[in-house]
């Protein structure tokens, strides 16, 4: 592999992540699209996910530490706001783990990772992603998110085991329907990555034991860092974009990648 699709990949999983684009969608057709290059593998699948989850911790450090005092007091059985979120956040992400689960035991997986798929999928969750953007949603603040909000926000994550349909842009669209202000819909997006990114290093992790690494550590660290800092400047962009701007650039973005992908299935899939 070479430093060029390192640097590539690496930027794409930055920068993609947390943008309401799809990751997956991006990562899967570099290799495809260029050609020569080799799928990255597992080992820079996990490097590439550890720098962006470093970023997301490092960005939302008050969170994070919300969360981590969370988790102990609900070991210790002791109410609290900390708490709540943290079952909030744990709630909303068993739905996408168990069908994560079951799509690896039917070996589906590879099946959804097509041009045409990707297409679609981009295009008609870019249009949700509008539509759910225009709500008026201007309810402010962690501690508004009820169990409700939760448990949909949760259950709509599962939707993007398909790859194109967007993690971050699946969460942030039920978020503004069920009346989320935007920046809240994507604070909540983002903290649900944490366990997420987690979860998808395991089975990554799982990959390499079963298959080997395919990759060097080197490689790997190149890819974390350089994820690292594209994931963080994008966290920050977007943050302040929901202050001020609407989704639809994404939606405009997504949809113009989707007919594209569309248009190029079957000179992609003849590859």
């Amino acid at each position: 592999m070479t430093l060029l699709q390192l640097v590539v990949l690496a930027i794409i999983q930055g920068i993609t992540e947390f943008l309401p684009i799809s990751s997956s969608a991006h990562l899967i057709l570099a290799p495809v699209v260029v050609d020569g290059w080799a799928d990255q593998g597992p080992l820079i699948d996990i490097a590439a996910h550890v720098g962006s989850l470093a970023a997301v911790l490092l960005y939302f450090r008050t969170e994070t530490a919300m969360l981590f005092r969370g988790g102990v007091d609900t070991l210790r059985f002791k109410p609290s706001d900390d708490r709540k979120l943290f079952l909030f956040i744990a709630a909303a992400t068993i739905p996408t783990l168990a069908l994560a689960a079951v799509f690896v035991l039917l070996d589906i997986t590879d099946a959804l990772r097509s041009p045409v798929v990707i297409g679609w999928t981009s295009i008609i969750f870019g249009a949700l992603l509008w539509h759910g953007d225009r709500s008026k949603g201007t309810r402010e603040g962690l501690d508004n998110i009820t169990w409700r909000d939760a448990l949909s926000i949760g259950l709509a994550q599962m939707v993007a085991l398909v790859p194109g349909v967007s993690r971050s842009g699946i969460t942030m669209t039920m978020a503004r329907y069920l009346g989320l202000a935007r920046p809240e819909a994507a604070r909540f997006s983002m903290l649900l990555a944490i366990p997420t990114i987690l979860a998808l290093g395991f089975f990554a992790a799982i990959e390499i034991v079963r298959e080997g690494a395919g990759a060097t550590m080197a490689s790997a660290a190149i890819v974390a860092v350089l994820s690292f800092v594209c994931a963080y400047a994008a966290i920050a962009a977007l943050m302040r974009l929901t202050r001020s701007v609407s989704f639809t650039p994404f939606v405009i973005y997504r949809i113009i990648f989707g007919v594209a992908l569309l248009a190029m299935a079957g000179s992609l899939a003849a590859q």
